[in-house]
């Protein structure tokens, strides 16, 4: 497990398993993007910081199923884009849980954050 503390792991219900691969795939990307980023400042991370603010809008990336998910459900653009935001926070911490690397996690300001703990064997080598 690659969370500090064990921790629920819930599935997204309404999505194809095809759907969900592509999300966590995509996620997965961008969970190794801000940790290459940010190296070892050990900057706490969430959701919102990897897809949300000025990478709010989905269209075109895999995360734009759960936003049409809840539009299908009959909600609203306020309400979908808010259940999509939770559904992409479930799929995020399911991404973190299966990292070979190593992860704190905490509730705060009412989000799920993360934090690389960066460990002797994270380190890898690229063979000659």
């Amino acid at each position: 497990m690659a969370l500090t503390i064990n921790s629920e792991i819930r599935d997204v219900h309404g999505i194809t398993p095809e759907q969900e691969a592509k999300i966590l795939d995509f996620l997965q990307g961008a969970v190794y993007c801000w940790c290459n980023n940010q190296n070892d400042t050990g900057n706490w991370f969430s959701m919102r910081d990897l897809m949300g603010r000025d990478n709010y809008y989905w269209q075109g990336t895999p995360l734009i199923v759960l936003y049409w998910k809840h539009i299908a459900k009959g909600k609203d653009d306020e309400s979908a884009v808010k259940g999509a935001g939770i559904d992409s926070g479930w799929l995020l911490k399911k991404v973190i849980d299966k990292d070979k690397r190593t992860f704190e996690t905490e509730e705060a300001e009412l989000i799920r954050k993360y934090r690389w703990i960066k460990r002797e064997e994270d380190e890898y080598t690229i063979p000659n």
